[in-house]
């Protein structure tokens, strides 16, 4: 297991049976044998809020990050993720909403499956990125309004 992962997956431990934990950086990093600054990428890459984190900094007193796991009804979350998209959106980012939103069994692996396949970059060959963004953010839209009904 890399780096990266071990501290994602202590942090998610940590999380298991509560749904907010604090951490200091320092002396996670020290415990890890690693730079803050990897604890910093982590936080940044895998506890983002499109996979259902809040990650709030405090300074002084040593300092420390809160890392909250957002809780949210299914019709709010997914109304969120909706509102959060935009007028484009990139596979990578809509992955990354599909994959939280099948996490938190708001929606099911095989929605999620149909989802995806749907949104995928093969489904638009051909098509310049700007365009393809903005046509994929259209179509996920739909599919998780649909999802709300």
């Amino acid at each position: 297991m890399n780096l990266s992962n071990a501290i994602a997956q202590m942090i998610t431990d940590m999380l298991e049976d509560k749904n907010e934990v604090e951490i200091q950086r320092n002396i996670l990093a020290q415990n890890l044998g690693c730079v803050p600054s990897q604890i910093n990428y982590v936080l940044s890459s895998r506890f983002t809020p499109e996979r259902g984190y809040m990650v709030e900094s405090r300074r002084g007193g040593g300092g420390c990050i809160r890392i909250t796991r957002i809780r949210y009804d299914k019709n709010t979350l997914l109304m969120h993720v909706v509102n959060s998209i935009g007028s484009d959106i990139d596979e990578a980012t809509a992955r990354s909403h599909l994959m939280n939103l099948v996490c938190q069994e708001l929606i099911s692996k095989r929605d999620g499956a149909i989802m995806l396949a749907a949104i995928s970059d093969n489904n638009f060959r051909g098509i310049p990125q700007n365009i393809r963004d903005v046509i994929r953010a259209s179509i996920f839209k739909q599919m998780l309004l649909s999802i709300m009904q």
